[in-house]
């Protein structure tokens, strides 16, 4: 039998990473954040001292560095680096500029595309990104494109710093926001946008719990599947 996939885009502080998780613990799904992938590559590139812009130098260090995934006991997906586990380093704020920097250079694409696509291969799937739906996954069995207004994804980022004891500029992040929306949407390679048979959901004024509730009515309505059933 098959394996089933759910493909989930959207742009930064959407709630991308998180609601994935949970729909994947609720479905028993394995949950696959690209993000983190592309950030392990940023940290490589930001630990070298290497211009993200440079892309002889970005696409060169490719062949140098070792990048693989694993799962804790917890379920959760770790990132290592060399062989050291940067899933705590991979998740500082700085880290995400270079992460947004690198991950456009289709040699960088072309390198972790098939990690992905192996995964999906692999196992049932959530897999959350920028163009899940529209190139790493095109065939994926539902399609979501999450988002929320600007203001509201800068409030969550806030948040997120904060709970974990870094510090955060509201103004200064709405401005990160909205740079990297515009670099993502208007990239060359793979640009951010929602797939022609995705389902937009926008969690704009839905807490957590009202915005995990429509995610599972979706994956009813097109997979059969309620909460907490699995495939026989």
């Amino acid at each position: 039998m098959g394996y089933h996939s759910i493909a989930i885009d959207g742009p930064s502080g959407a709630g991308k990473s998180t609601l994935a998780k949970l729909l994947a613990q609720e479905l028993g799904f394995l949950y696959v954040d690209t993000g983190a992938i592309y950030r392990t590559v940023g940290l490589a590139v930001r630990d070298r001292g290497i211009d993200p812009a440079d892309l002889p130098a970005v696409t060169a260090l490719l062949s140098e560095i070792g990048i693989a995934m694993g799962y804790g006991k917890d379920g959760l997906q770790h990132m290592f680096l060399d062989g050291a586990d940067v899933t705590g380093a991979i998740r500082q704020n700085a880290i995400s500029d270079y992460a947004s920097k690198v991950s456009p250079i289709p040699e960088v694409r072309a390198f972790l595309m098939g990690m992905q696509r192996q995964m999906a291969q692999e196992h049932d799937v959530i897999m959350d990104g920028r163009d899940i739906g529209t190139v790493v996954l095109p065939q994926a069995d539902l399609k979501i494109f999450l988002t929320a207004v600007p203001e509201e994804r800068a409030r969550r980022r806030c948040r997120e710093l904060l709970e974990r004891g870094q510090q955060a500029d509201y103004g200064q992040v709405l401005r990160e926001v909205e740079e990297r929306d515009r670099r993502d949407s208007q990239r060359a390679a793979a640009p951010l946008r929602q797939a022609a048979d995705a389902v937009l959901v926008d969690t704009t004024g839905l807490d957590l719990e009202e915005s995990l509730d429509r995610l599972l009515k979706l994956v009813w309505e097109r997979l059969g599947r309620g909460k907490g059933e699995a495939d026989e």
